[in-house]
């Protein structure tokens, strides 16, 4: 995935770079609709010009921000999962299993409920 190339050549590790790779590439297959693109220097997906999933890098975990909306819905989901988060975003440790499951949930219910938006976040 040529777009988010230099961003993974600038990770040190390189089991968090394998991570992050695995994790961009599963959503670019799984969702081929969503427009890769990084902003503010971190990688995301959007849909007709709005914000459906993006993600960031830390010491300590893979941090997957769904939007407010997407945490509230999926909130027992990601307790139940094992991960952490706060009112924005999910943290995966780099040592625990990522639920592929739970992130196309989250995923699908971004791209259904801002079907009709027009805007980059929601209002």
């Amino acid at each position: 995935m040529e777009i988010f190339a230099d961003y993974l050549a600038r990770m040190d590790n390189p089991q968090h770079r394998n991570r992050v790779e695995e994790v961009l590439n599963w959503v670019t297959e799984k969702f081929p609709s969503l427009e890769p693109r990084i902003a503010w220097n971190q990688p995301m997906f959007t849909d007709h010009g709005t914000f459906i999933i993006g993600f960031s890098v830390a010491k300590h975990h893979l941090a997957i921000g769904p939007e407010r909306a997407g945490i509230v819905r999926f909130s027992d989901e990601i307790v139940q999962a094992g991960y952490d988060h706060t009112k924005q975003l999910v943290r995966i440790r780099w040592d625990s299993p990522v639920d592929f499951s739970l992130l196309e949930k989250m995923i699908a219910f971004n791209i259904s409920e801002k079907a009709d938006c027009s805007t980059f976040w929601r209002k």
